[in-house]
């Protein structure tokens, strides 16, 4: 079995043990669940050491075996500089979640399951070369988020999980139009992800294209998600239990970002290069208003989720800015492109530690109310300083992950288009948001929920602290990170450009 089958199937195959061994008790199915994530974490790095940037048009790790011979689709899986940095990613958050969950007593065996079953899901979209197991493991996803919202979700779970299903389903209806389009117009037909970038099927016939590209977007955007789809995801944020929320911020969001760069751009140059300029304007109106809309919350999780939209805001405003093709501009395009891979990377280890922390608030004082807190700082200085390097790494401060991301992709897209300069009042918006939750939360005199609040307790502090660490390392040093990223983002340009 390849390497990268293993790390895909690994968890699914212990969620099946978890289910049909009854008899083990909880503890036992805690930490079997910390032991196969943390042996997926080894794997992964194990694959990064010996991982070689592959040449164009093929991918590292490769294997391809026949599924579906009729419509010429196959489980062909593989990564390069865009994938792999995901599947990594992907492995740490639910690790964090694992060891965040060790003191749950709400049926733990089943949670351990159904974790498992969505890490094999996420990292199995992320290696993915076919559309139709991309589609496949797309679709899971949506269903594993359901189950976790509706049963261990808080408040009006219910209504919560059946809207996130509801609209991210009828995204994932949109996007499997899109692949057919794909499939019908390439020759030889065929769902195979590396051979349609290779022929670009569409090109040269623009209403068809521009029609695919449509359904595509309007799929991915959902699942993004971008302003006008987002409304789905800040109940859903507000009702998911702390591990839930980790997960669909830190992970399936970027499941919408990546494929822009892995379907839309390269199989669609020529439809991307025309509504390139909508997709730059979806990307700027999504950074101001989820800054804003956060701006106006006093609801530490929600705002934390409104978060999420302005910074996949910046992602969206980076990949539009990369089809605005002129002859001077492939570098800087480069650039936004590798920019919005790393904020991909960046956004999902910050905000899965934010959500975690949102967890502990909830777990102790049952609110998310910031108004309800004060003076946190003085009985959790444990929780204040996770908090503070959270807080400063989501709104770009230097020296950590989010200032590399949202460097590389205001550099890139403002040489591209200059008037994506305008993203920028997203920064200072969003350092504005923080910073006020940071005093109305943690400074001052202790009152209210903070009065006898509880520090980060082992498995608490064992969670938060390695997701913001790294966020801390690729901000002081990046190269590791981008020396991966940087040629596969080229090779996106360049199809792109084409």
């Amino acid at each position: 079995m390849n390497v990268l089958s293993l790390i895909v199937f690994l968890p699914l195959a212990a969620a099946l043990a978890l289910m049909a061994l009854p008899r083990l008790g909880d503890g036992a199915a805690r930490w079997a669940w910390v032991a196969v994530a943390a042996a997926d974490v080894a794997l992964v790095a194990a694959v990064w050491l010996a991982y070689e940037p592959p040449a164009a048009g093929r991918l590292a790790f490769e294997e391809r075996a026949e599924w579906i011979p009729g419509v010429n689709s196959s489980y062909h899986v593989g990564v390069d500089g865009l994938s792999l940095p995901l599947v990594a990613m992907t492995t740490v958050v639910f690790l964090a979640c694992a060891v965040f969950a060790l003191r749950s007593g709400d049926r733990p065996r089943t949670q351990a399951a159904l974790f498992l079953f969505l890490q094999s899901v996420s990292l199995g979209l992320f290696v993915a070369a076919d559309l139709i197991l991309f589609f496949l493991f797309f679709d899971l996803s949506i269903v594993g988020m359901y189950f976790v919202i509706a049963g261990w979700g808080h408040g009006d779970a219910g209504r919560s999980a059946m809207k996130f299903f509801l609209y991210t389903f009828l995204g994932s209806l949109a996007l499997l139009a899109g692949f057919i389009g794909l499939y019908v117009a390439a020759d030889p037909h065929t769902f195979d992800m590396v051979q349609l970038a290779e022929q670009t099927p569409l090109e040269g016939s623009s209403t068809a294209g521009a029609w695919v590209l449509a359904a595509i977007l309007l799929g991915l955007a959902v699942k993004t998600p971008t302003v006008p789809f987002h409304t789905w995801l800040p109940p859903a944020h507000t009702d998911a239990p702390a591990i839930g929320s980790a997960v669909l911020a830190g992970v399936l969001l970027k499941m919408g970002t990546y494929g822009f760069v892995r379907i839309a751009m390269p199989m669609l140059p020529e439809a991307w290069r025309a509504w390139a300029w909508v997709i730059v304007v979806v990307g700027i109106v999504s950074v101001v208003y989820g800054a804003l809309v956060a701006l106006a919350q006093t609801d530490f999780k929600r705002m934390v989720a409104y978060t999420s939209v302005n910074h996949m805001g910046y992602v969206v405003l980076a990949v539009g800015a990369a089809g605005i093709v002129a002859d001077d501009t492939v570098q800087s395009r480069s650039v936004a492109v590798t920019g919005a891979v790393t904020q991909m990377v960046s956004h999902g280890l910050v905000t899965a530690a934010l959500f975690l922390i949102a967890g502990v608030m909830w777990e102790r004082a049952g609110t998310y109310d910031m108004g309800a807190y004060g003076g946190l700082a003085d009985p959790a200085p444990r929780l204040a300083a996770l908090f503070a390097v959270g807080a400063f790494a989501s709104l770009g401060l230097p020296g950590l992950s989010g200032f590399i991301a949202e460097f590389q992709i205001f550099t890139g897209s403002i040489a591209a288009a200059p008037v994506t300069a305008v993203a920028l009042l997203g920064i200072l918006i969003t350092a504005a948001l923080f910073l006020r939750a940071l005093q109305r939360i943690f400074t001052g005199a202790t009152q209210g929920a903070s009065v006898g609040f509880g520090d980060l307790r082992p498995a608490e502090l064992w969670a938060v602290g390695p997701l913001l660490a790294l966020s801390l390392l690729i901000g002081v040093l990046p190269r590791p990170l981008l020396d991966v990223i940087e040629p596969a983002g080229q090779l996106v340009v360049q199809l792109v450009g084409r």
